[in-house]
C-alpha cells in the first residue's frame, strides 16, 4: 500500500509544480487537499474490498468444493462414456431385427462418422470459444453469477461443451452454486485429461433432442438425425444440422413431433424450432462456417416437407418375438450376474430366494435397455414370418367361446442344435399377449405316449414295436377310475406299434405298469419337463402332469429321437456381446442321454406309421413337400387341447390349438374336418409356409438311418414270443422290428386245437355230443391265456381265425321242423331256422318211385339255407340238427319233375309183380350207384361222412299221398 502512495505522488507531482507556477493551485489548495485524501481512502477502500471480496468467493468457492473427490482419468472416462444406449437385436445370420424398447432412445456414433455441419452448428451456437478455452469461459460465468445475483430477466448462461457434458454424465441438472462450483472443477479437470475430440464425441453422444418420428425420447446425434430426418448422422445437409443444433436449447419445445390420443403427429406451428434454426444458421455464417449463399439456401429449406415418417419398431412388428428376447436375454444376465456374486442359488429359499432373483433381474432388464448389447438370435427371419402368415388363414379355426378366439402356438427346433427356427406365439398379440409357444402350460394329451409310455419301456426291454399289448377294459391301479379309449371301444390283442398307431388309451397306461417308476420320472426329467414329488402318475402317459407342458418343451423333447436318443436344450439367444464387441454370453450345446440310439430309431419308425395309416394318416397329402416324417396326434382331456408334433431328420415342429381359458373345442367339422385334422391341416400350413421359405431345411433330402442293433424278427401275433406251429397255421405271424438285446426266444404256446360249430356263421366250441359231421378244425388261445389278457368273447373275435372261448348251448328241446324247403333246377333251398342252437342241417333223398329217403348230406352252420344237389327224378326233404344232436323232424318234401313216391301203374300187373331176382337185383344195384353218386357231389359245406342216423319219416298227406307243397 505504501509503495502504491509513493508511486502516486511522485506522479502528480509534475501537475501539482504546473499549477503551482499558473497560481492555480493556491486557490484551490483547500479543495485539492480535501479531494485527494478522499481519493487516496477510497483507493485503499477499494484495494481492501477487492481483496477481501476475493478471499471471502474464494473461500466460499472452496467450501462448496470440499467434498468434491478428486477423480482420476479412468474414473472421468468411466463416467463420461456410461450413457444409456439402446440394445439391438438379431436374427439369425446377422440380419438386424430392431432394437429393444426403451424410455431413450440413443446410437453411439464415433466423431468421423458425424457430418461436420452438426460440429460446426453446435459449436457456433452452444461454444464458440470451445477450442480455445480450458474447461470454462470466466467472463460467461461472471455474467452468469451477476445475472443469478441481480435476478435479471435474461438468463444468458455461461456452461461451455464441457460443463455441459459435466452436468449431464456426472452431476445432475440441480440449480444452484453447490453444483456450478462442482461443475467448474470437473470441467477444468476434464480437459486436463480428454482432448477436445473426444469431449466433443461424448457431448454429441449424449445430448437430448426430444422426440423422433415414433413419439419415442432421442439423444445423440444419430438417434437425432435418423429420428427426426431419416439420415445418418454423416449424412446431414446444412439445415438439417442447424435445426438438430438448436433443439438442446429447449429439446421438447422445438421438437417437430407431439403425441396426440396415442399417436405421433407433426406439430401444426413448428416456428419455435424454425426461428432457432435461423438463429444457429446466422451464428453459423457469421463464425464463418458456412458461405452467404449456403446461409441463403438453408433458410429456404423445407423442414416440414423432410421430416422422417414414423416406422414401424419392433414391437409393433415383431411384438412376440421382442417381448421373448428380452426374456430369455434377461434371464441369461440374471444368472451370470448370480454366478459372478458367487451365489449359490440352491441354497436360498422362501422370500430370501425371490428377493434375490427380483433384484437382479431388474438390474438385468435396465442393463439390457441401456447397455447397448448386441443379441444375436437363432430366429430365421424368413421361417418366423411366413409361420406367422400362415396362421392367418382363418379358415380352420374353431368358433369364439366366451370372447376368447381358439388360439394356436407352434415352433420349429433344428435337431442337432436346438436352435429354435421359428415360432407362432398367438393370433393377436394386441388382444393376448401370452406367448402361447414358450409361455402357455397345458396338457399335451397323447403327445407324451412316445415320451413316457412307449420310449421308457422300450427302453428297458419291457415292450417292442412288434409286442402284443392287450388293448382290453383297464382300471387304474390307484382309483376304480377305468381308462378310457377315445372312441370307448377295445381293439383287444394288438402291437405295441398298432397301439401307437391308433392312440389307443389303455395300452399306453399298461406300457407305463412295465417301466420302472425311476426310469419314467428321469426320462421327463432329463428333457427338462418339470416333475412334483411322486409324479409321474399312471395318468401321465395321457398328458396329466401337475405342471403342464409348453409347445416348446414338447417340440424340443420330440427332437430327442430324432438325436439318437439325445436331448439337447432349444435356446433362442445364441449370444449376447457389448457394443464394442465384447462377448458376455455364448451359447454352448449340451447333449443329455435319454434313451439308446435304437430305442429312438424304434419310436421313429412307429410314428412313421401314424402318418402312414395311423390318426395322422391324412396330413402327408396336405403337405406340398416330401420329408421323412415321424409324428403323434395328441387330445387332451374334455378336448381342451389339441396337438399334432412331428419331427423329420433336420427339423422338429409342432402345433397346439386351445383356448386361453380352457374350454372344449368345437368337435363339428368346420372347413369340411375333425377338430383332429383341421389341426393338421394348421400344421400343414405352417410346414409349406417355411417349406417355401427354406426348402432346404423343411426337407433335408435324407431319411433316418436305422443304427445297428435293430433287427427283423417274425413273432406270434397273440403273445409278440416266436411263432409256433400252431400261430403259423391260423396266419397269425407278423414280422416286425426289435432292439436285438430284447429279440424274443421263448416259442409262443398261446394257442390249442379246438373243435367247433357255426352258428349264426359264429364259431362256438363244440360238446361232446355234438355230431362230428357238423364240426369243425379250430385254434383257440389257452384259459391261462384269456385270463392274463382279461380277453372276453367281443375281444376274441377280433382275432381272425381264432375261435372264441365259448360253449354252443343247446335250448333243452327237439328242433322244429325246417320250413319252406323248395326245388329249383339244382339248387334245394329252405328257410333258415329259428332257433339258436342249430348248427347245421340233414338233406334226405328218395328216387322216383319210392318213399325209402336216405341221408345224401350234411350243412354245416345255421345261416346256410341252401345246397346244390345232381340232376334226376328224386325227391328231397331237410332236418335242422342242434348243438346237442338232436334232429328235427323231416319237413316238407321238394320234389323235382314227374317224382312220386308210387311206383308206376304198369308195375301193377300181376304178372310183372313176380319175383323176378336177376331183374330186381340189377335195379337195386342201379339204385345203390346213383344215390352213392348224390352222395359222393354233395357240396363242401356238406359232411357225406354220416354216420347214417335213423331216417325220419316223410311227411304225408290225408290220402296217403305225400306232402308236396
Amino acid at each position: 500500500m505504501r509503495n502504491l502512495l509513493n508511486t502516486l505522488s511522485t506522479k502528480c507531482k509534475p501537475v501539482i509544480s504546473f499549477l503551482k507556477q499558473r497560481k492555480i493551485l493556491s486557490k484551490v489548495d483547500i479543495t485539492y487537499q480535501v479531494v485527494w485524501n478522499l481519493f487516496l481512502v477510497f483507493i485503499v477502500f477499494g484495494v481492501i474490498s477487492f481483496f477481501f471480496v476475493g478471499g471471502a468467493g474464494a473461500g466460499f468457492f472452496a467450501s462448496l468444493v470440499k467434498d468434491e473427490q478428486l477423480r482420476s482419468y479412468e474414473d472421468l472416462k468411466q463416467d463420461i462414456y456410461n450413457y444409456e444406449e439402446i440394445s439391438e437385436i438379431y436374427f439369425a445370420n446377422e440380419v438386424p431385427l430392431g432394437e429393444l424398447p426403451t424410455d431413450l432412445e440413443r446410437r453411439e456414433i464415433p466423431l468421423a462418422e458425424i457430418s461436420p455441419h452438426i460440429i460446426n452448428a453446435i459449436i457456433a451456437t452452444e461454444d464458440e470459444y470451445f477450442y480455445e478455452h480450458e474447461g470454462i469461459v470466466p467472463k460467461a460465468i461472471m455474467r452468469a453469477t451477476f445475472q443469478e445475483f441481480t435476478n435479471s430477466s435474461v438468463q444468458t448462461g455461461g456452461s461451455t461443451l464441457t460443463q455441459q457434458l459435466v452436468k449431464n454424465q456426472i452431476l445432475t441438472s440441480e440449480v444452484s452454486f453447490d453444483r456450478k462450483a462442482r461443475e467448474i472443477v470437473l470441467a477444468m479437470r476434464l480437459e486436463h485429461f480428454f482432448d477436445k475430440d473426444e469431449i466433443l464425441e461424448a457431448y454429441l453422444n449424449i445430448v437430448p433432442f426430444g422426440r423422433n418420428a415414433n413419439g419415442r425420447n432421442i439423444a445423440g446425434v444419430q438417434a437425432a438425425a435418423q429420428g427426426i430426418f431419416g439420415v445418418d448422422a454423416k449424412d446431414l445437409s446444412i439445415p438439417q444440422a442447424a435445426f438438430i443444433a438448436g433443439l438442446p436449447q429447449s429439446p421438447f419445445g422445438y421438437t417437430p413431433f407431439y403425441r396426440n390420443e396415442g399417436k405421433v403427429v407433426v406439430k401444426d406451428n413448428l416456428d419455435p424450432g424454425l426461428n432457432r434454426m435461423k438463429t444457429v444458421l446466422r451464428r453459423m455464417y457469421e463464425g464463418g462456417y458456412i458461405t452467404e449463399q449456403e446461409y441463403s439456401d438453408a433458410l429456404e429449406y423445407d423442414i416440414r416437407a423432410n421430416l422422417a415418417k414414423p416406422v414401424r419398431t419392433i414391437r409393433e412388428q415383431y411384438p412376440y418375438l421382442a417381448n421373448e428376447v428380452e426374456r430369455r436375454a434377461a434371464d441369461i444376465l440374471v444368472k451370470k450376474y448370480i454366478e459372478d456374486a458367487g451365489i449359490q442359488l440352491d441354497e436360498l429359499e422362501g422370500e430370501e430366494r425371490i428377493e434375490v432373483l427380483s433384484s437382479y433381474l431388474a438390474d438385468a432388464r435396465h442393463d439390457l435397455r441401456q447397455n447397448g448389447y448386441r443379441i444375436h438370435t437363432t430366429i430365421d427371419k424368413d421361417i418366423y414370418e411366413a409361420m406367422n402368415e400362415a396362421i392367418k388363414d382363418e379358415r380352420f379355426f374353431g368358433p369364439t367361446k366366451d370372447g376368447e378366439p381358439e388360439e394356436v402356438g407352434s415352433m420349429i427346433i433344428e435337431n442337432r442344435t436346438g436352435a429354435i427356427l421359428g415360432f407362432v406365439g398367438g393370433r393377436d398379440f394386441e388382444r393376448e399377449e401370452l406367448n402361447h409357444a414358450t409361455q402357455a402350460y397345458r396338457s399335451n394329451g397323447s403327445t407324451m405316449k412316445p415320451l413316457l409310455a412307449y420310449g421308457p419301456a422300450m427302453d428297458v426291454g419291457a415292450v417292442q414295436p412288434g409286442h402284443i399289448i392287450p388293448d382290453v377294459p383297464t382300471f387304474y391301479k390307484t382309483s376304480p377310475k377305468e381308462v378310457s379309449n377315445f372312441n370307448k371301444r377295445h381293439r383287444g390283442l394288438i402291437t405295441v406299434r398298432e397301439a401307437l398307431q391308433s392312440s389307443q388309451n389303455t395300452t399306453a397306461v399298461r406300457s407305463f405298469w412295465m417301466t420302472p417308476h425311476e426310469k419314467s420320472r428321469e426320462t421327463l426329467l432329463k428333457m427338462g419337463i418339470k416333475l412334483e414329488d411322486g409324479e409321474p402318475y399312471e395318468s401321465a402317459p395321457l398328458g396329466a402332469i401337475t405342471n403342464n407342458i409348453t409347445v416348446e418343451q414338447n417340440t424340443n423333447a420330440y427332437a430327442t429321437f430324432a438325436n439318437g436318443g439325445n436331448f439337447i436344450q432349444s435356446y433362442m439367444i445364441d449370444k449376447i456381446e457389448t457394443n464394442d464387441g465384447e462377448v458376455i454370453f455364448q451359447h454352448e450345446i449340451e447333449e443329455v442321454e435319454v434313451f439308446s440310439p435304437q430305442t429312438s430309431y424304434l419310436m421313429v419308425d412307429m410314428m412313421r406309421d401314424v402318418l402312414r395309416v395311423g390318426t395322422a394318416s391324412s396330413l402327408p397329402g396336405r403337405l406340398k413337400f416330401r420329408a421323412d416324417w415321424a409324428g403323434k396326434t395328441g387330445t387332451a382331456q374334455n378336448f381342451h387341447d389339441i396337438w399334432f408334433v412331428a419331427t423329420n431328420p433336420n427339423v422338429t415342429m409342432s402345433v397346439w390349438v386351445g383356448y386361453d381359458t380352457p374350454k372344449p373345442i368345437s368337435t363339428r367339422r368346420i372347413a369340411g374336418l375333425s377338430y383332429s385334422q383341421r389341426t393338421q391341416q394348421i400344421w400343414a400350413n405352417i410346414a409349406n409356409a417355411a417349406y417355401d421359405a427354406r426348402p432346404e431345411v423343411m426337407s433335408p433330402g435324407h431319411n433316418f438311418q436305422m443304427p445297428n442293433g435293430i433287427v427283423s424278427r417274425a413273432v406270434c401275433g397273440i403273445s409278440g414270443l416266436l411263432p409256433s406251429d400252431l400261430c403259423k397255421e391260423v396266419g397269425l405271424v407278423k414280422t416286425d422290428l426289435f432292439n436285438a438285446k430284447f429279440v424274443p426266444t421263448k416259442v409262443d404256446d398261446s394257442l390249442q386245437k379246438v373243435k367247433y360249430v357255426l352258428i349264426d356263421d359264429e364259431p362256438y366250441v363244440a360238446l361232446e355230443t355234438t355230431p362230428e359231421e357238423f364240426t369243425s378244425d379250430g385254434v383257440m388261445i389257452k384259459e391261462e391265456y384269456l385270463e392274463a389278457y382279461n380277453l372276453d368273447e367281443s375281444l376274441q373275435e377280433k382275432l381272425e381265425n381264432i375261435i372264441p372261448d365259448r360253449d354252443a348251448e343247446e335250448n333243452g328241446k327237439l328242433p322244429d321242423a325246417v320250413t319252406n324247403v323248395s326245388l329249383s333246377g339244382s339248387a334245394l333251398t329252405w328257410a333258415k331256422h329259428k332257433e339258436n342252437d342249430i348248427i347245421g342241417y340233414r338233406i334226405y333223398r328218395a328216387p322216383n318211385g319210392t318213399n325209402q329217403f336216405e341221408m345224401i348230406a350234411s350243412v354245416k352252420g345255421s345261416a346256410t339255407t341252401t345246397h346244390n344237389i345232381n340232376s334226376g327224378t328224386y325227391g328231397y326233404y331237410v332236418t335242422a340238427v342242434d348243438v346237442a344232436g338232436n334232429e328235427s323232424p323231416a319237413s316238407n318234401i321238394a320234389k323235382s319233375e314227374n317224382w312220386s313216391s308210387e311206383p308206376p301203374k304198369e308195375e301193377k300187373k300181376e304178372e310183372e309183380v313176380k319175383e323176378e331176382p336177376n331183374k330186381d337185383n340189377d335195379k337195386k344195384e342201379d339204385d345203390k350207384k346213383q344215390t352213392d353218386d348224390d352222395k359222393s357231389k354233395s357240396p363242401s359245406n356238406g359232411n357225406n361222412d354220416s354216420k347214417n342216423p335213423s331216417t325220419p319219416k316223410p311227411p304225408t298227406d290225408s290220402s296217403g299221398n305225400e306232402d308236396n307243397e
